[in-house]
């Protein structure tokens, strides 16, 4: 990152349609959460015109790519900071279940069965088209860029909430 030139900047009130000399003034919560409210409802909407959701796509990732085995309480522990709602993620495996993509082996854990293995690699081609409408004529250098400035937003924040 590059140092602060000491110079504060202004805010101003939240405008789509501000210029490029006036971004610097824009406020990044309204931005971000135009952004985020915008990709999460494009991959949802995606998502939807296949029948699967969003969490589905997150717990089979989340048994395929975790541990040897999972329980359920442990894929909710771990996935429920991505969700706002409580009973998103137990009922993404209720369903998966349901649907015979996650099986409980002996010792209750979840597996991930081979039907659930191909709806995730078919998940992973949408992702990754997905991925690149939102990237695109974005470079991974500015993408990179892009998330240290956030990071590094988030860190000053959370240092002056424990201060």
């Amino acid at each position: 990152m590059k140092p602060s030139t000491g110079i504060i900047t202004d805010q101003a009130p939240a405008d789509r349609d501000a210029p490029d000399d006036a971004l610097a003034s824009q406020p990044i919560g309204y931005w971000a959460g135009l952004v985020h409210e915008a990709v999460t409802r494009h991959v949802r909407d995606a998502m939807a015109r296949i029948d699967v959701t969003q969490p589905q796509y997150w717990v089979l990732n989340r048994i395929c790519g975790g541990p040897a085995a999972s329980s359920r309480d442990e894929v909710i522990v771990q996935l429920a900071p991505l969700t706002r709602e409580l009973h998103e993620i137990p009922r993404a495996v209720d369903q998966l279940l349901h649907r015979g993509w996650l099986r409980n082996d002996a010792g209750q854990n979840l597996r991930i069965t081979d039907a659930g293995e191909n709806a995730r690699a078919r998940l992973r081609g949408l992702v990754t088209a997905l991925r690149a409408e939102v990237h695109k004529d974005i470079s991974d250098q500015e993408y990179v860029a892009a998330l240290k400035v956030l990071r590094t937003m988030l860190a000053n924040v959370q240092g002056a909430e424990s201060s």
